[in-house]
């Protein structure tokens, strides 16, 4: 039961409630999901059960491809399509040209501002319970990064973008971001993710297929490695001795890990082949501690 499913998520159902159905259908009780996405939005939801769910952490720090068509002249309260419209204005004068040189400064590291209609919390309350009650809190920005924003396609009113991004990257406060450098207004239409770190959208299984999987008896077929998560780390064999080292959570020196010590994490293998756990690496004592143990 230790894995890591690629579901793809349809429009209309929450996160939440993916994460419920896996739990019903697999008998497991360990069973999270890496990175929530809004209902109205679809696509890659990694589900991790068992021990995988000590893994989720890793997953959400991937970069994470969405594709979004947002709808110029148009500003909601939510910033998205669900919202009730707040302004209407005409973005005829608006170029592909002047949408390529606004996309520029959403590039890199840059201050986003939480929206409202969001799963975090205040006082203990998501933000869009409080929205929906007409209370509005002030959001301090937060530092996000952009490594890749595209145009796909330029349809006015109408465009869609690709954007590759951090943790904590809200697509629809950029919607209504780009809406505002152009002077227009604008708010997200539809969003897919089409892929978390190494899962994509291309190999997802769709809720039905999963569904009837479990039913057929051949839902394993779908459950990814756990260390799936951490194939961009140095992988070590550890030897018995060291072996034993890691399984008591007892740290390595540097000198019996044969590994780049610039990388701040490994991965690590027993003799024959079983994955131990993540090693991380204490630049004071030049030693490599155990972080997370599968024994």
């Amino acid at each position: 039961m230790d894995g890591i499913l690629n579901v793809n998520k349809p429009p209309g159902c929450t996160s939440f409630s993916v994460v419920g159905l896996v739990r019903r259908l697999s008998g497991e009780r360990r069973v999270g999901h890496a990175g929530t996405l809004d209902p109205a939005a679809s696509g890659v939801l990694p589900v991790c059960l068992g021990r995988a769910t000590r893994v989720t952490e890793f997953l959400m720090d991937k970069p994470k491809t969405y594709r979004a068509q947002i709808e110029l002249g148009v500003a909601t309260d939510t910033g998205d399509a669900e919202g009730q419209v707040l302004r209407r204005s005409d973005p005829s004068g608006v170029t592909r040209e002047t949408v390529l040189g606004v996309l520029e400064a959403f590039k890199g590291e840059i201050q986003q501002v939480p929206p409202m209609f969001s799963a975090l919390k205040h006082g203990g309350r998501p933000l869009y319970e409080l929205a929906r009650a007409g209370v509005t809190i002030e959001r301090p920005a937060r530092l996000v990064r952009v490594y890749r924003i595209d145009l796909l396609d330029w349809a006015p009113p109408l465009l869609t973008i690709e954007v590759v991004c951090g943790r904590g990257t809200y697509i629809r406060s950029l919607a209504m971001d780009l809406g505002e450098k152009l002077g227009c207004g604008a708010h997200l239409r539809s969003l897919v993710r089409t892929c978390v770190g190494p899962f994509d959208i291309s190999d997802s299984v769709s809720l039905p297929d999963l569904e009837f999987s479990f039913r057929a008896g051949y839902w394993l077929r779908y459950l990814e490695s756990l260390d799936t998560v951490l194939l961009d780390r140095v992988a070590i064999i550890a030897g018995t001795a060291n072996e034993e080292y890691i399984r008591h959570g007892r740290p390595l020196s540097a000198e019996t890990v044969p590994a780049a010590n610039t990388d701040e994490r490994c991965r690590a293998y027993t003799l024959d082949g079983c994955f131990l756990g993540v090693l991380r690496f204490n630049a004071e004592t030049c030693q490599w501690q155990p972080e997370k143990v599968f024994p």
